[in-house]
């Protein structure tokens, strides 16, 4: 049975470590912490000194997900340009050796809740870069669609534009799958 939690400094650890090597890195959007690899002190920079990056003192809600075994994956929750009925999931990442158990469906599936039934979200955003086609299954048979509002990004990834693809979920049709 996976949970969720608010993240502890600890959580780093894991997180580097399913960062192992410099693809799943770029997939998690690590270049928006540092050039590959990452640390743990990194990543407790990144969301205790700076924020997350976001201008807003509450717009950042970093998450865990664990079961039995403890922690088996993340993700970051903010606001959107502060616009509290918009949210933005981010920084998604699974432990690599859970792959296959729908680790990240279910992660995702209470993060949606977290934001549509007590952050009441009318909207939560996420971006995935094209090449990361199992995050993208994932985020679609989570509920998520091609948005219609925000347009697809790029990002450079060592000298290479990597497609950044938008998705977005509304509460109606998260109450729907519901």
């Amino acid at each position: 049975m996976i949970r969720l939690r608010a993240y502890k400094k600890c959580d780093a650890e894991k997180i580097a470590l399913w960062c192992k090597d410099e693809t799943v890195f770029n997939f998690w959007g690590g270049k928006r912490f540092c050039d590959f690899p990452i640390s743990a002190d990194i990543i407790n920079q990144m969301y205790f000194d700076k924020n997350g990056d976001c201008a807003e003192e509450d717009n950042f809600y970093p998450m865990t997900a664990f079961d039995e075994t403890g922690a088996v994956g993340h993700f970051i929750l903010r606001y959107i340009n502060g616009d509290n009925k918009i949210l933005r999931l981010g920084w998604v990442i699974v432990d690599s050796s859970k792959r296959g158990q729908k680790i990240g469906q279910k992660m995702l599936a209470l993060g949606l809740k977290y934001a549509f039934e007590l952050m009441r979200a009318d909207t939560v955003t996420i971006g995935v870069i094209e090449q990361n086609i199992a995050a993208y299954k994932c985020y679609l048979s989570t509920g998520f669609r091609k948005s219609d509002t925000l347009e697809d990004s790029y990002v450079n990834i060592n000298g290479e534009d990597w497609k950044i693809i938008e998705l977005e979920m509304t509460k109606e049709e998260y109450f729907k799958i519901g």
